[in-house]
């Protein structure tokens, strides 16, 4: 299964957040171990590195950018993609980005901790918490 994972809950896991570090990092340990296939927008990963550095060292930030780039896919949106993301109705134009992305990926889901703000997405949004509970997968 195919999943976009939006950088609410990558930040949980790289910056340790509680109360959702433990469902958003069962589901990276599915990416990282292979039994789910990660996407990752590209556009993420300078929000990824600037939060991991801002928030932390810049070890970590290139630790966190590592891990990235080593478990999951990275998908890069062209123009004409850019152009689509514009005309979603997303009150927020990066949450647009990703519905883009996971469904260009041919993502099963987004994994988010804010579903209401994909309610305009083709591909369901879902939390880390409700997957890991729906498919018994608990961390």
């Amino acid at each position: 299964m195919t999943i976009v994972v939006d950088i609410n809950v990558m930040l949980d896991v790289f910056q340790q957040r509680q109360p959702h570090y433990g469902s958003s990092a069962g589901v990276m340990n599915l990416v990282m171990g292979g039994t789910l296939k990660g996407v990752c927008p590209s556009h993420a990963l300078t929000t990824l590195y600037y939060l991991a550095r801002r928030h932390g060292t810049q070890a970590d930030a290139e630790s966190a950018i590592d891990k990235v780039l080593q478990h999951f896919e990275i998908v890069s949106l062209e123009a004409t993609d850019w152009q689509k993301v514009r005309q979603l109705p997303f009150a927020d134009f990066e949450d647009a980005a990703v519905s883009v992305t996971a469904d260009q990926a041919g993502a099963s889901f987004i994994f988010t901790r804010n579903e209401a703000d994909f309610i305009h997405s083709t591909v369901p949004a879902i939390t880390p918490a409700a997957f890991l509970g729906r498919f018994a997968m608990a961390p």
